[in-house]
């Protein structure tokens, strides 16, 4: 695979990236290192985690760092080979710090991955949501004290939106504090919402590592209408994707049919179709199986024609972008 540069970070990254929500269950440790070790060894350089990973017995509050103890143990000996990412903010406890984002919280929590991944610094390090409570400004003078301490390499965001990405921008250029290098965003072709973000982040040089590029399954081609969710598969294992109503599978079924035309399965096409949009650096994809991983890395090397990248756009539109135009 070609590695594509994350942002304005220097660093140069896979075009997937191995995501890790599921280690602990229903992956178990071991299998879980068999993974990763697999996915480095194809190519992949670049994993993402989060503090409050813990498999598909998470519930809200839960303490996590599974996900990150298991990937510690995986990467000890080759740290070096990895650009490891992990988040901070979501809720990790029912204590009155143990969510949002408090430069109390961040760099507690950065500390604790920091212990459970075996290392004494983060590549990437993501705010993982928004919090209405916390100014930005506040927000990224606790990245700015990770960042000076040698704790984090870079910092991005994840589900922020384009507007956020800008008051950040804006904060650390009167600041002269490291500037947002990633945003983390909800994106596929059957979920297109942050689209006219894209080109902000382009213009801006952030990197876009989206979630959910085969939309929790749904683009694999695992799941047919009228007929059970497979075993082993997320629709049957968790409460975590809802079966999909008439319209979408009507979509699924068209997109296919170009993945047919294209000579790629439906993962691969999904993938590369993902790849294709603006700002896009690597995708998060999980894995239960190896043969997940080596699927993912087919689809980063595949190519679509402009032909139907046009048809696909016409299945699963765009949102209307409705800036004003002016006449010069």
């Amino acid at each position: 695979m070609e590695l594509r540069r994350l942002g304005s970070s220097g660093m140069m990254v896979s075009p997937i990236c191995l995501g890790t929500m599921t280690f602990g269950s229903p992956v178990e440790k071991d299998d879980a290192i068999r993974i990763v070790h697999g996915a480095m060894d194809s190519g992949i350089n670049f994993i993402d985690t989060a503090n409050v990973y813990e498999g598909y017995s998470r519930f809200m509050g839960s303490a996590g760092g599974v996900s990150e103890e298991i990937l510690g143990a995986a990467i000890k000996d080759r740290r070096e080979e990895v650009v490891l990412a992990t988040k901070c903010g979501a809720p990790n406890g029912t204590g009155t710090h143990d969510m949002g984002l408090a430069p109390k919280t961040i760099l507690r929590e950065l500390d604790r991955s920091l212990q459970r991944l075996q290392t004494d610094y983060i590549d990437l390090y993501h705010v993982h949501w928004p919090d209405a409570q916390t100014p930005l400004e506040t927000v990224l003078s606790a990245m700015e004290t990770a960042y000076r301490q040698g704790k984090i390499r870079a910092f991005g965001v994840s589900n922020h939106f384009a507007w956020q990405l800008c008051e950040l921008l804006w904060i650390a250029d009167k600041r002269n504090w490291p500037k947002v290098v990633a945003s983390q965003i909800p994106f596929s072709l059957l979920r297109r919402d942050y689209q006219n973000d894209l080109e902000f982040c382009e213009k801006h040089d952030i990197g876009v590592t989206p979630w959910q590029a085969l939309q929790g399954g749904l683009l694999t081609g695992k799941y047919r209408r009228g007929h059970s969710a497979p075993a082993g598969s997320r629709m049957a294992d968790s409460s975590w994707l809802a079966e999909p109503g008439e319209e979408i599978y009507d979509k699924i079924e068209a997109t296919e049919e170009l993945a047919k035309e294209s000579g790629l399965s439906m993962t691969q096409y999904a993938l590369a179709w993902a790849l294709t949009q603006p700002a896009m650096t690597s995708l998060i994809v999980g894995a239960k199986s190896l043969g997940q991983v080596e699927e993912a890395v087919k689809g980063a090397s595949a190519t679509l024609s402009d032909e139907i990248l046009q048809r696909q756009d016409a299945l699963t539109p765009p949102p209307p972008n409705n800036a004003p135009v002016f006449n010069r």
